[in-house]
């Protein structure tokens, strides 16, 4: 048990972190390089019994301490990690199969959480209540503050194996709430570098656990302890509205799927959107929530904006994410990579036209684009989370709108057009978290509210408004003296 790839941090932790202390385990499980097959290191598996400890290590922390050691905390962290960030973008590369210079972005994201998350800490505030508006009030001082909700069970993601820990993490700390992680048993490395790195941060023992397992085991344990009122999750929606379905008394916070639209008008400036949708929607091989999927462009202009984006797409490197030219790396395994290769053979079988891509090198899926998909495609309906873009042209707007909405997802579209006046009318027609404007909507910048509607989930993301979500209003109502 340990680190097996001499490109790892060489004091990389590889057991669960219970009570301040990383422990090893009987049981271990391997993490495999994406792209080589290769095991680059093996973890300590827990069980629901270390749930259940690192809950009763994580009450030991309520209340909080001051809100402004917490935001000390958070700004070291943010430091420390700044000043780690080849090594951490290294361990991203490796589990994960992200591109070297995709991961660095996703350290610089990090330390950008961090920082927003100390920000919140020193603001987490109520307000007062006009208690004389009415005559019962009259005499009284009211005042609204806002307490820790407690624990918060966290469960994150392959995709992000650093930045979306820290979008848990992070307004956390900051709102006084202790953290028992679980993250993706692919991508357990990066969370764990965060906590270790957390601590060295002045984080106190056991405000952090991480306990490595799968859903079945850890996953429920941690959704089901009756001292975790609140779970934020970011995975797949049937995981997700399962865990909403089975806690409805808990704070069940959802970041789930998209199968993101976005709509080129025949004024936009094509080049620009050719461009930006060919990097947007293979970054990280289309393993984002965000990734572009379905693109829905003018008939007057899809012969113009076809050759554009094709020729974009081939532009771009594939091959070894450790090869700092890479655009576009491998998928998480060989099972997501054969699910996607029958997606793009099904989409095809119904009629569409594979224009570029489709085909498996070395391990690494091609990216592709599908001319002529329609709702009923998989590549449409469902969220690809592969290399896959697909094009469908329309007449008018109120066409490519209800194309865009025809998904039972909502998380984020995009528009590219001239015309910035209409776009905002238009945005407000799709049903979705977030609409952005002659820029890809695989776009975010981590202080900025993240969530959707519909399929995609029920929360925004970002340290402001976890933090909301994280805290509960307590009223206070103290008799004046007459």
């Amino acid at each position: 048990m340990g680190i097996t790839s001499p490109a790892l941090d060489p004091s990389q932790p590889t057991g669960l972190l219970l009570d301040g202390a990383f422990d090893q385990r009987n049981e271990d499980l391997a993490v495999t390089n994406p792209y080589s097959g290769e095991t680059i290191a093996t973890v300590a598996v827990g069980g629901p019994d270390d749930v259940a400890a690192a809950v009763d290590a994580a009450m030991e922390h309520l209340p909080p301490p001051p809100a402004a050691e917490r935001a000390q905390v958070l700004e070291r962290a943010a430091r420390l990690v700044a000043e780690r960030a080849d090594a951490f973008a290294r361990t991203i590369c490796l589990e994960a199969g992200k591109p070297l210079k995709q991961a660095r972005a996703e350290v610089a994201r990090c330390v950008d959480t961090l920082t927003f998350a100390a920000v919140e800490a020193r603001k987490v505030a109520g307000e007062m209540v006009p208690m004389d508006a009415s005559a019962a009030g009259a005499g009284k001082l009211g005042v609204i503050v806002r307490e820790p909700i407690g624990v918060v069970g966290a469960i994150s993601p392959f995709n992000f194996p650093l930045n979306l820990v820290a979008h848990k993490v992070a307004p956390a700390i900051a709102a006084g709430c202790p953290v028992v992680l679980k993250p993706a048993s692919a991508t357990p490395l990066s969370a764990l570098l965060l906590a270790r790195t957390l601590g060295e941060a002045g984080l106190p023992p056991g405000a952090l656990s991480v306990v490595i397992g799968g859903g079945g085991t850890v996953g429920n344990a941690l959704v089901d302890h009756p001292d975790v009122p609140m779970i934020s999750f970011t995975g797949s929606p049937p995981v997700g509205w399962d865990i909403r379905q089975r806690q409805p008394r808990k704070e069940v916070a959802l970041e789930l799927g998209n199968s993101t639209p976005v709509i080129v008008e025949a004024d936009a400036d094509l080049e620009l959107a050719a461009t930006k949708l060919a990097a947007s929607g293979f970054t990280h091989a289309g393993q984002s929530c965000i990734s572009v999927q379905r693109v829905y462009v003018q008939e007057r202009a899809i012969d113009r904006f076809r050759d554009l984006f094709v020729a974009a797409v081939g532009r771009l490197v594939v091959g070894d994410p450790m090869d700092e030219r890479t655009d576009v790396g491998p998928l998480i395994d060989d099972d997501n990579r054969q699910r996607v290769v029958d997606w793009i053979d099904e989409a095809r079988d119904s009629g569409g036209e594979v224009l570029t891509g489709g085909e498996v090198r070395d391990r690494l899926l091609m990216p592709t684009v599908i001319e002529g998909i329609d709702p009923s495609m998989k590549v449409s309906c469902e969220e690809v989370f592969g290399p896959v873009v697909g094009l469908a042209s329309y007449g008018d707007i109120d066409q490519a709108l209800e194309l865009a909405n025809s998904s039972p997802f909502g998380l984020q579209a995009g528009i590219f057009t001239a015309r910035a006046d209409a776009a905002l009318v238009w945005a407000r027609r799709l049903h979705f978290g977030g609409v952005l404007v002659n820029e890809t909507p695989t776009f975010r910048a981590d202080q900025m509210p993240y969530g959707g509607v519909k399929d995609s989930g029920n929360t925004r993301e970002g340290p402001r408004f976890a933090v909301e979500s994280m805290t509960e209003p307590k009223l206070l109502v103290v008799a004046l003296p007459q």
